[in-house]
């Protein structure tokens, strides 16, 4: 599973998105979608768990959680090489 496909699943089961994680462009506005500040920490805390990572402080901010594609690039950067 891409590291894409993980996120999409991820959202879908703590994201509370109004709409399927599985149909949204990459860099439509999660927020705008339904995901709430409080969402994006359970999804911030399954993404860790999931892909064995930690956000830093300098990343725990709205924008890195406001679209698959912006998620997905702060997950490439945290992943061990």
């Amino acid at each position: 599973m891409s590291t894409t496909q993980r996120i999409r699943t991820i959202l879908a089961e703590h994201g509370r998105l109004d709409a399927d994680a599985s149909a949204l462009d990459e860099n439509a506005d999660l927020y705008q979608a339904g995901m709430t500040s409080h969402a994006s920490v359970n999804v911030m805390l399954a993404l860790e768990g999931a892909f064995d990572i930690e956000f830093p402080d300098h990343l725990l901010k709205r924008s890195v959680f406001e679209s698959i594609a912006a998620i997905r690039d702060a997950v490439d950067s945290l992943a061990p090489q």
